[in-house]
């Protein structure tokens, strides 16, 4: 396992906790989107919640009975900005008072100076971006990858992700990278509500 394996314990400890505070998923139906398997669906199975997966293409989802689900979970690689489809798909799906939580990397970090330009560090999170302007709510987890020493912190670095990485290390006054985790949440729109 080793030290990252450690940090993700403790980012997915999180993010557990945050999908139990907006689901909740505690004893009730959950389907995560594109994700079978992995920490964060057997934590979220050991807090008693029925766990099933759904293919990330809504239109395989079309044989699933409607209004089976409490909540529907999208763990990075799924609701990539909103999709009215997807959205559809994932009501009819949903129960009344269901819940739909999207998980993304949120930007304005350490980690986001590590990956370049992307969507979700920028438009996603604005007021006016496809989450918020489109009924979600947001809530944003401020996580850390904590090392040892500064010098294991640049060893990483430069092995994980190359010269960017070392650039970023040479500019660290702590042995811990900054990673804001953005939990896009909101519940089933009703008819009336639309």
């Amino acid at each position: 396992r080793g030290q990252i394996a450690e940090l993700v314990d403790i980012f997915e400890g999180k993010i557990v906790a945050a999908l139990e505070s907006l689901g909740p998923v505690a004893g009730r139906d959950v389907a995560f989107v594109d994700t079978a398997g992995g920490s964060v669906v057997e934590a979220v199975q050991r807090l008693g919640a029925h766990t099933r997966h759904l293919r990330r293409e809504p239109d395989a989802w079309a044989g699933e009975p409607p209004a089976s689900l409490d909540v529907i979970v999208g763990l990075w690689s799924a609701f990539r900005g909103v999709d009215p489809a997807e959205l559809a798909a994932a009501e009819r799906l949903l129960r009344p008072e269901g819940r739909l939580l999207v998980v993304h990397d949120y930007g304005r970090d350490d980690v986001s100076r590590l990956r370049g330009d992307r969507p979700e560090y920028g438009d996603w999170s604005r007021r006016t971006g496809p989450f918020l302007a489109g009924g979600f709510k947001v809530r944003v987890l401020h996580c850390f990858w904590t090392f040892e020493t500064i010098e294991e912190t640049r060893e990483f670095l430069t092995a994980a992700f190359g010269e960017a990485g070392a650039q970023l290390g040479e500019t660290l006054k702590r042995p811990r990278l900054s990673w804001n985790v953005a939990v896009y949440h909101r519940s089933r729109l009703l008819p009336s509500a639309r």
